[in-house]
């Protein structure tokens, strides 16, 4: 039965050029979002930039700017990289617009009119890399650890949100719904930092004359908001709050968020935001790792950086989707290198893949007329192939619905060997040379075979790489389809069908 499936990203902030990171988010969400409509769901699928904030208001000042046309710039990146990845989101939010602007202001309100927001003074540290208040507690051997950058020691008035009269309910919350994270043990790091020391409450304003780009708080115009409890925001905004849409969408099924942005953000603060609003919390938080190279995170600071642009512009986006999600176990870190890139793409999709779509096409062209032509044998080689793809069918669903994507891709590169494996059994090319009928009715058979395998295998590639996806099945004469019901049986649909001409799906890279 069908549903209606809500699904985000974080959204990106805009100071910085698109990197691998962002990339991966977008096609590990893009994966579950197109998962669930070969399911048969109704999806939204949302991802957005993130445009306040003092980082920004910087930047656009050493660019001589107004921040508006900075973060439309950088709205423009961002959303280019979308359309390049085949993204498939349904909205893209900005935190500038009016409707994102008019909800903060109604939920800041509503927060300030139940008292749950008050003023007080402020005397402490404050990181201008990670735009948030600091305290001594998070030194490491004395010093400020690296992520927060520069720390500077402020007096001001600010306004609150009473975050920390919620602490024992959020812990409780946790520790009952033991599926809200995934994976699971990431539960235990928000437990541990919410169980370590009460929580202070959150300052959620900027006095102007610091910062004047953000959303101005509506009971009080000489401060703006904070930009995390105005980027949080953005996913009941694009759900429609205020509207009739808003039951609909709300709660959401899913965040898709990096494991940087779990703790504090939207594993304390977010929870702790709706349970004041009285809305229902998100269903999950599904938690992505870090891209490693050599063992540390890639950061704009140590200059180990991915544009993937640059992969997508050389090797195609498909290439690129597949390589993320194959090599990344969601949840755990993973290294990325050229030589780990090329190594997949050179084995799997060039070797593996493209030849056997192009041995295909060249015999069937040669032996068939360029027609899938009628199975009639049926002794052991076509017998492993198809116990084979009973086997690999029968996990592909579940691994997908428990978002082992990488394990699902391995199990249907297994087959795909399994079907180039057959193709070396059967060798159509010895059989061409042989009248016998028998060898004919085996040559015939075995292109058949090969044909229905490749249409099987790609079925499941699809939410990975839709494109590849679509024009293997169009080479092999299968048609669109938009649900998975009924594609994952092995059958002769295929018979009588035109094959394509010969293609190359995977190009080898020039070399410079």
């Amino acid at each position: 039965m069908s549903k209606h499936f809500y699904i985000t990203t974080a959204i990106d902030y805009a100071n910085g050029a698109p990197h691998l990171g962002h990339a991966y988010e977008k096609v590990l969400t893009d994966i579950v979002a197109r998962f669930r409509r070969l399911q048969g769901d109704s999806v939204k699928f949302v991802t957005g930039l993130d445009e306040h904030g003092q980082k920004v208001q910087m930047s656009a000042q050493k660019q001589g700017v107004e921040p508006q046309a900075f973060c439309d710039g950088h709205a423009a990146v961002f959303q280019g990289l979308c359309e390049r990845l085949e993204i498939t989101n349904d909205d893209y939010i900005r935190t500038t617009e009016p409707r994102h602007k008019k909800v903060v202001c109604e939920i800041l309100q509503t927060l300030f009119d139940q008292g749950l927001i008050y003023k007080a003074d402020y005397n402490g540290y404050y990181s201008q890399r990670q735009e948030q208040f600091v305290t001594e507690k998070e030194k490491v051997d004395g010093k400020w650890p690296e992520i927060f950058g520069e720390v500077e020691e402020v007096v001001e008035t600010n306004y609150f949100f009473k975050l920390a009269q919620y602490q024992d309910w959020l812990v409780e919350t946790i520790e009952q719904n033991t599926e809200i994270i995934y994976p699971r043990f990431r539960s235990a790091d928000v437990l541990q930092f919410l169980k370590k020391e009460p929580l202070n409450d959150l300052c959620i304003s900027r006095p102007k004359s610091r910062l004047e780009w953000g959303i101005e708080l509506p009971f009080d115009s000489g401060y703006v908001t904070y930009v995390w409890f105005d980027a949080l925001t953005n996913y009941i905004t694009a759900a429609g709050y205020g509207t009739d849409e808003f039951e609909k969408n709300w709660p959401a099924d899913y965040h898709v968020i990096g494991k940087d942005i779990l703790v504090p953000p939207h594993a304390v603060y977010w929870p702790i935001m709706l349970k004041a609003l009285n809305l229902e919390l998100p269903k999950h938080f599904l938690v992505h790792g870090w891209w490693l190279s050599s063992g540390a995170k890639m950061s704009k600071s140590t200059g180990e950086v991915v544009d993937p642009l640059d992969l997508i512009e050389q090797f195609g986006t498909d290439a690129f989707r597949y390589f993320v999600t194959r090599e990344m176990n969601v949840g755990q870190d993973s290294e990325f290198s050229i030589e780990l890139f090329m190594s997949r793409y050179n084995s799997d999709l060039a070797n593996d893949l493209g030849n056997l779509v192009s041995r295909l096409l060249n015999m069937a062209s040669r032996y068939s007329e360029g027609k899938v032509p009628g199975a009639s044998v049926d002794e052991q080689p076509e017998q492993d192939l198809k116990g084979l793809w009973q086997k690999t069918q029968g996990e592909l669903i579940p691994l997908f619905e428990g978002f082992q994507f990488h394990k699902a891709l391995e199990r249907i590169f297994t087959f795909i060997s399994g079907i180039n494996k057959y193709a070396e059994t059967r060798a159509p090319w010895k059989l061409a040379k042989s009248e016998a009928p028998e060898d004919q009715a085996k040559l015939q058979t075995s292109l058949a075979y090969m044909a229905e395998a490749l249409r099987l295998g790609v079925v499941m590639l699809t939410p990975v790489m839709p494109a590849i996806s679509d024009k293997v099945r169009g080479l092999v004469g299968a048609d669109n389809f938009d649900r998975l019901e009924g594609q994952l049986e092995w059958g002769n649909t295929l018979e009588g069908k035109t094959l394509g001409e010969k293609t190359i799906l995977f190009p080898r890279p020039e070399k410079n």
